[in-house]
C-alpha cells in the first residue's frame, strides 16, 4: 500500500505531493517523476510502482508544482529541477540505493538536474520514455544535456514512439557510451500502448518496463555497471 508523504521544494514553491511505495525486501528506491499531462496517480505510474515493488524496488512517485496546483502548463524549467532534487533527497532518506527517473518530462527534468550537478547522489537514472522531441518534429535537440550526466542512464523505448524517432535516438544513446543502455519494446508508443495485432498486450508490456528495468538497477547497486 502507498503511503502518503510531502515533499518540501523550496520556500517560494512549497510542498508537493508524493506516495512512497516500500515492499519489505526493498534493495532500493526509484524517485519517479510523471509526465507532463498526467500526476503521480495515472494508472502507468501505479502499474509501474506495482510491479517494480514486486521486484524489491520501493518507488517514490511524486507531484511537480503545476500539476499539484492543478494547472495544465509545466513549470519553468528550474522549478522542474528543483522538485526533482528533493524529491532524491527524501528518496535517500529510506537508507537505500537510489535512482531517479521518470516519465516523459519527468525523466528529462530529472537528467536536466543530473547535468546540473542537482540531483545528489544517485546510482542511476531510468527513462519511461525519453521525449526527445515533439510530435512531427524530429530533432536531437533535447537530448543536448545528457553527454554532461555522470550517472549510468537506461533508456526504455518504444518502436513507435513519436516522441523519440529511434533513428535520431540510437545515435544520441550510442555517444553516451558505457554510461547509457537502451531497451527496445517492440510496438510500444510513447505510453507503452501496443496494437492488438501485435500479439502482445499492454499488462505484458508492463512487465517487460519493470523486469528490464530492475535487472538494470539490481547490477548498478551490485557494482555490476
Amino acid at each position: 500500500m502507498s503511503a502518503e508523504t510531502r515533499i518540501t521544494v523550496g520556500e517560494r514553491v512549497g510542498e508537493v505531493a508524493a506516495l512512497l511505495d516500500r515492499p519489505e525486501d526493498a534493495w532500493a528506491i526509484l524517485a519517479l517523476a510523471h509526465g507532463a499531462g498526467a500526476g503521480m496517480r495515472h494508472p502507468f505510474m501505479e502499474a509501474v510502482a506495482g510491479r517494480l515493488a514486486a521486484r524489491g524496488v520501493a518507488t517514490l512517485r511524486y507531484q511537480f508544482p503545476y500539476m499539484e496546483r492543478g494547472d495544465k502548463r509545466p513549470d519553468p524549467p528550474g522549478v522542474l529541477v528543483a522538485a526533482a532534487r528533493a524529491a532524491v533527497a527524501r528518496a535517500a532518506e529510506e537508507g537505500l540505493p537510489v535512482f531517479a527517473g521518470g516519465k516523459s518530462l519527468g525523466g528529462r527534468m530529472t537528467s536536466t538536474a543530473a547535468s546540473q550537478g542537482k540531483l545528489g547522489d544517485v546510482q542511476g537514472i531510468v527513462f519511461f520514455g525519453f521525449p526527445l522531441h515533439a510530435p512531427g518534429r524530429r530533432s536531437a535537440e533535447r537530448g543536448g544535456h545528457l553527454g554532461e550526466v555522470a550517472p549510468p542512464m537506461l533508456f526504455l523505448q518504444g518502436t513507435r514512439d513519436s516522441l523519440a524517432d529511434l533513428e535520431l535516438l540510437k545515435p544520441v544513446v550510442e555517444g553516451l557510451g558505457s554510461r547509457a543502455t537502451l531497451h527496445v519494446v517492440e510496438g510500444g508508443d510513447h505510453s507503452f500502448h501496443v496494437l492488438k495485432r501485435s500479439g502482445r498486450t499492454d499488462d505484458e508490456v508492463l512487465d517487460e518496463l519493470a523486469d528490464a528495468a530492475a535487472e538494470w538497477m539490481r547490477g548498478i547497486a551490485r557494482g555490476g555497471k
